[in-house]
């Protein structure tokens, strides 16, 4: 695959996608949606997003246990930042839905097929590379105001934040510049990777299609980010646990949002159909008959 397939897809002369005007109501309705797509495949939704809360402990255990303890917000709100790569099996889920296709939990994995997979690589690294920057930037903001030792304890630490001018400064300044990051990958990826499960197009495409959605709809994607933020924070609450329910359901509000935001496509990808052609079995009665008999059944 060509750099160009992955920046901008192989139909790289085609019109960029028709953007509409939303409303709340529209929101709303998608996140009703993505409720029923949750309801009806539940169990592959959690089995999918399960990763979130254990991968949350994990990063718990690391950072309490390896003077690391004053990354650990900055790192458990990073996960939203790469949070969008973690929906593409949740969306193909809600496109078959949506067309009548089989749910099968193995089709989770044929995102690998896509058309854009060099697309939906490109992006995905690219937000990784912005989850790792967010990391260094909050780090650089607790040595530019405790300095470089890692704190004592916990109960250290909270005292230094939460009595301090310096603790003062890092709450307001680190929650300040990671509203930013949020900000940044909500335009870019509003969009993006349901775009690119949908059609053949590219990274740059998708991109500019997610900041063309922002820049069209810019209070009703302001609340989307707030709705997003907010039950994030509610299902990370008890011990990260309700994210197997968060993630899921937002995943699929995702994809009928994009549906809401975004014209269909003239010329959609093509379905493989939901079961082979079985052959036709052959007896040794037909021979030499057989060898000129059709292949499939009709």
């Amino acid at each position: 695959m060509t750099q160009l397939d992955m920046t901008v897809g192989s139909h790289a002369s085609h019109t960029l996608p028709i953007i509409r005007k939303i409303r709340m109501a529209d929101v709303k309705d998608a996140l009703a949606k993505g409720i029923e797509d949750f309801w009806a495949v539940p169990t592959h939704a959690i089995f999918l997003c399960i990763i979130y809360p254990v991968a949350a402990l994990v990063l718990a255990q690391l950072t309490l246990n390896n003077n690391l303890l004053h990354l650990f917000f900055p790192l458990a709100a990073g996960f939203a930042l790469i949070g969008p790569v973690a929906g593409l099996g949740l969306y193909e889920l809600s496109r078959r839905r949506e067309l009548g296709l089989d749910l099968s939990w193995t089709h989770v994995f044929g995102v690998r097929h896509s058309a854009s997979i060099g697309g939906i690589l490109a992006l995905g690294a690219l937000l990784a590379v912005i989850f790792l920057v967010w990391v260094a930037v909050s780090e650089a903001i607790y040595v530019a105001n405790f300095g470089y030792a890692p704190p004592e304890s916990i109960p250290n630490f909270l005292r230094q934040v939460f009595t301090t001018p310096e603790g003062w400064n890092l709450i307001i300044v680190g929650n300040g510049v990671g509203f930013l990051f949020a900000v940044l990958v909500l335009m870019m990826c509003v969009v993006s990777f349901p775009l690119l499960l949908d059609r053949d197009v590219g990274a740059a495409v998708a991109i500019l299609t997610s900041v063309r959605v922002v820049l069209r709809n810019p209070v009703t994607m302001a609340i989307w980010g707030l709705i997003v933020a907010g039950l994030l924070l509610i299902g990370s609450l008890p011990l990260f646990i309700g994210l197997a329910v968060v993630m899921p359901v937002l995943g699929h509000s995702t994809w009928h949002l994009y549906r809401k935001v975004v014209e269909p496509d003239q010329s959609p990808r093509q379905e493989e159909p939901i079961a082979p052609n079985r052959r036709r079995r052959r007896y040794a009665a037909q021979f030499p008959a057989a060898l000129f008999a059709e292949e499939d059944e009709p």
